[in-house]
């Protein structure tokens, strides 16, 4: 790679930096609703099945919004696009006001749903605007440089999740909740759906001051020359492009093994004894490494080609997977931890692989197309929790193959890495050059 091409030019290193703080507030909206699955089974009584509608609503809102966010961002620009998706979020997040006043589920899931319509928005327009924000040949480089801000929106949505809503639980101090008289269940859900609303609240009170900032900020628009192409044209072209759609398959894949693995990271540690707060630790553990891998493999592709980069994580996202499946106990929770070091690289990595050589207009379009992949959150942990609910509303009240089913459950999640590799390596082979 050319040592003349900087990864980011100084010109437009202040609208990048305020590009990549918007990767940090969706980290930080994945990381706070991840836990919210086991409050929710908890606080409302609710299966692990039941309890997984909470990441069908966070996540069929990236599915239903995509398309909508690249069609009016291909008509205007990434800027309008971004505000946009800061105003749904704010919106989403303040539905949880009305929601814990009414107590209904339903509530709670319809704000996830809108705010997650905002940042269908936000990660349709930054990704690709990150790439076009300097050469090609740094595109998946600098993409995986703003991707390295969204662990820290992860860290920071967990501690909160961990510090003001699991701890402040009144429902996940009691043993046997179900137990429990009607009045006394009342008054423990009307407070602990108070503390899980909180953290939305004041979350939609922040995007407000950065909707103001992103207003008065000027931001570089590039458009191509030329009349702007017919939108069955684009769409014809993204079909024809294998790299591309096999690359929205894995993104699919990658995304809910993701979501699985941070989710019923919770149901495991369940599995083996431990609470929930305790189990925060081990996720607060696995955001760490995340952290940790995204800048290693950063640094990496320096040296490697992406498609070689994404084969090596996922062969051994693999090894981990295996070892979380068939390993019991503390060691395997180690093994399931360890999955995030190595899922770290592939959601930029493979963007980047998909989009890098495309035209800014197929793009745009192209964009939608793998944001829309996110839906992979939704549909494969409520598969996860129909396998966990085999036996029973608990987390080990059978076994499959020798080991529990919620052990079992991650096989979900290591096919998805398979998928992966095999990608990786057809790129690497079929699309690009060796990186002296």
């Amino acid at each position: 790679m050319s040592k003349t091409n900087p990864v980011v030019s100084k010109k437009i290193l202040i609208p990048f930096i305020l590009i990549t703080s918007l990767f940090a507030l969706w980290g930080f909206a994945n990381a706070v609703t991840d836990p919210m699955v086991q409050a929710f089974k908890k606080v409302l009584e609710l299966s692990n099945s039941q309890a997984a509608w909470v990441q069908m609503a966070f996540y069929g809102g990236y599915f239903t919004m995509a398309l909508p966010a690249a069609m009016l961002m291909r008509k205007y620009s990434y800027k309008v696009g971004i505000l946009i998706g800061l105003g749904l979020y704010a919106v989403g997040a303040l539905l949880f006001y009305p929601a814990a006043i009414t107590e209904q589920f339903w509530f709670f899931c319809l704000g996830l749903y809108v705010l997650t319509f905002g940042l269908a928005f936000l990660e349709t327009a930054a990704n690709p605007y990150a790439l076009a924000m300097g050469d090609k040949e740094t595109a998946t480089q600098r993409l995986n440089l703003a991707q390295a801000f969204n662990p820290v929106g992860l860290i920071a949505g967990l501690f909160v999740a961990q510090h003001f809503v699991l701890k402040n639980l009144k429902s996940d101090d009691i043993k046997d909740f179900s137990a429990l008289d009607e009045a006394s269940k009342i008054l423990i859900k009307t407070s602990d759906l108070l503390v899980i609303r909180d953290p939305y609240v004041i979350l939609g009170l922040v995007l407000i001051g950065v909707f103001i900032l992103f207003v008065v900020s000027k931001m570089p628009q590039s458009r191509e020359e030329g009349v702007m192409p017919n939108i069955g044209d684009t769409f014809a072209v993204l079909a024809k492009n294998k790299k591309y759609v096999l690359g929205v398959l894995a993104q699919i894949l990658y995304v809910g093994a993701q979501i699985m693995c941070w989710t019923y990271i919770y149901q495991y540690a369940e599995a083996i004894g431990m609470d929930s707060v305790t189990a925060g630790y081990y996720q607060m553990a696995a955001f760490v490494l995340f952290t940790i891998g995204r800048a290693v493999g950063t640094y990496l592709l320096k040296f490697l080609s992406s498609g070689k980069l994404l084969m090596y994580f996922a062969l051994l996202a693999i090894v981990f997977v295996i070892g979380t499946i068939f390993i019991k106990g503390i060691i395997g929770l180690y093994s399931l931890v360890g999955v995030s070091f190595c899922m770290s690289l592939m959601f930029p990595t493979i963007y980047g692989i998909a989009l890098v050589d495309l035209s800014e207009e197929q793009s745009k379009i192209g964009s939608a197309g793998l944001v829309m992949a996110i839906v992979g959150g939704a549909l494969m942990p409520k598969l996860q929790g129909i396998i966990i609910d085999i036996g029973g509303n608990g987390v080990a009240d059978s076994k499959i193959m020798g080991v529990s089913e919620v052990n079992f459950s991650f096989i979900l999640p290591l096919l998805c890495f398979i998928y992966i590799a095999w990608y990786g390596l057809r790129v690497f082979k079929r699309y690009e050059k060796p990186i002296n």
